[in-house]
């Protein structure tokens, strides 16, 4: 004999005497709680100090920033989509107290009030971590990461492209105004005394000259009215209208590109800050170049210390504006700097020990050292026998190499590095000849003894014991926070463009990350559960 089933009891509209309240639907150390009581904990008078008395009162900073907070830790990114949580989702209409912004406060609040003062949030928050024991802000471990900016893939500008189509104009434009210099003078000879200047070939034309001579032309044209020759002038004519509505037009337009690119090698019309780069795991998974931003992190723990926003590709270029915004963050500068081979360079290994910070920091062979092909290669110039006296190298066959000259390099910050030059004085009949120089001609290579010095610096303290484990911890601190951003909360692509908007989204991202750690933390105090 089958059993009849038993349902609860279900009544949808049924009343109740007391309106359920927020406060008991969210369970004792929620994430959404660990947000509250975290920024309730941090000095935020800058941010509350942005805003100007007069006028209709304004939603507080500090409820926008929670809901934002905790919007990003659950993946919700759009202006709109936060408005609607707040409306619809139970922590956000209890972090929120009752407010309902609509997107529009939210977005100008992202990207006008936050962006002005991120720095103070982001040291508020910082020193919050300092004050509860879960960072020293000794070691920094540093890495970056390729960004996909909002910006059509093929609104591209190239750097090589506008130089050269700039120097077509520009010989165009040549050519018009001697154009131009011949017509007047088959018109009339009397202006000997010509009011036109010769352009030469390697005169370099800007707008301000090619409108200066227009008016010189127009000015000219006016003196001969009536025209003697009515074919010429309208040949004038026709001349000086593709240089003012064409060629002088374009000029201007690659003046202005030339401007944005700054150093650069390229940007996008839609985001003119953002350069186009190779990206690893792009949304289209294509391998193309697209417009996108570099994002550098200084790590401690796991945390988020500090972000910065770069519009070039290499890492190598980063170091020494990311340090310098971390210490506007935090007040110091770090103890100890862990990095990858990415970062190692002679520029920066020098900036590092100007500021008293001991660099961890791979040079580019230091892995190839390690290799058992390398300590069987007694062939590379840096293990050759070195007299600093004479200033001379001895070869494993016994050939001396001397100083030959100087090489001056400078690197994409502007940075100058002199390299000295050594070349053997006689190979013929060595006989580990084909093991060190195959080539017809005498050995020769460069060598900067000052990184050859930090070389053996960073080397002896990469295997030291302390080393050893800044190199295992290097591998787990900034690449989990990139694998948490960008796959656990899909944040592959900014949604805001401008360098100091996209600046704020990533911060944004970071305090959440950073709240999301605080809350799964073993070691976080108790009141902020």
């Amino acid at each position: 004999m089958s059993q009849r089933a038993v349902f609860k009891a279900y009544r949808q509209h049924q009343p109740t005497f007391l309106p359920p309240s927020l406060e008991d639907l969210i369970p004792p150390g929620h994430l959404v709680r660990v947000v509250s009581k975290a920024i309730d904990e941090m000095d935020l008078r800058r941010l509350e100090e942005s805003y100007v008395g007069g006028g209709a009162s304004s939603y507080h900073p500090v409820m926008l920033l929670k809901v934002m907070v905790y919007c990003y830790t659950q993946r919700v990114y759009s202006s709109r989509r936060i408005a609607k949580a707040i409306r619809e989702n139970t922590h956000c209409m209890w972090l929120a107290g009752g407010n309902q912004p609509d997107f529009r406060t939210i977005n100008r609040f992202r990207s006008s009030r936050l962006k002005r003062t991120l720095d103070q949030v982001y040291a508020a928050m910082v020193q919050m971590l300092v004050d509860a024991g879960l960072i020293h802000l000794e070691d920094c471990f540093v890495d970056g990461t390729k960004i996909e900016a909002n910006a059509n893939k093929y609104s591209f500008v190239w750097k090589k492209a506008v130089e050269k189509n700039k120097t077509k104009v520009q010989k165009k434009i040549k050519e018009l105004l001697k154009h131009i210099e011949k017509v007047q003078q088959e018109e009339d000879e009397q202006y000997g005394d010509r009011d036109l200047e010769e352009v030469g070939e390697d005169t370099t034309l800007t707008p301000e000259m090619i409108r200066e001579r227009m008016k010189k032309l127009n000015e000219k044209l006016r003196k001969q009215q009536p025209p003697k020759d009515k074919k010429c002038s309208r040949a004038l004519a026709k001349v000086q209208k593709t240089l003012e509505e064409d060629c002088l037009v374009r000029l201007e337009r690659y003046e202005q590109y030339q401007k944005i690119l700054a150093g650069r090698n390229s940007f996008s019309k839609t985001d003119p800050d953002a350069t186009f780069m190779r990206m690893k795991d792009d949304h289209m998974r294509n391998g193309q170049l697209k417009p996108g931003y570099n994002v550098q992190l200084a790590t401690e723990r796991r945390y988020v210390l500090h972000v910065s926003i770069h519009q070039r590709s290499t890492d190598t270029t980063t170091l020494k504006d990311h340090l310098e915004g971390l210490e506007r963050v935090t007040g110091r500068w770090p103890k100890r700097y862990i990095a990858d081979a990415g970062y190692g360079s002679l520029e920066n290994y020098r900036y590092l020990e100007a500021k008293n910070i001991e660099a961890y920091v791979k040079y580019n062979s230091f892995d190839k050292e390690r290799t058992r092909a390398y300590r069987n290669n007694h062939f590379d110039p840096e293990r050759f026998a070195y007299d600093p006296a004479c200033d001379q190298f001895t070869c494993p066959g016994g050939r001396l190499i001397t100083f030959a000259g100087l090489n001056t390099r400078r690197s994409a910050n502007g940075y100058l590095s002199v390299g000295r030059v050594y070349r053997a004085e006689d190979c013929s009949g060595c006989p580990v000849r084909n093991d060190c120089c195959p080539s017809p001609y005498n050995r020769r290579f460069e060598i900067n003894h000052d990184l050859v010095r930090f070389k053996a610096q960073v080397r002896e303290r990469l295997n030291s014991p302390l080393g050893i484990e800044l190199r295992r911890r290097r591998m787990t601190e900034p690449e989990t926070v990139f694998a948490q951003t960008k796959h656990n909360r899909g944040f592959q692509r900014f949604l805001l463009r401008g360098k100091d908007k996209v600046r704020t989204e990533y911060g944004l991202l970071a305090l959440a990350h950073n709240l999301n750690n605080l809350a799964n933390d073993p070691r976080r105090p108790a009141r902020f559960a």
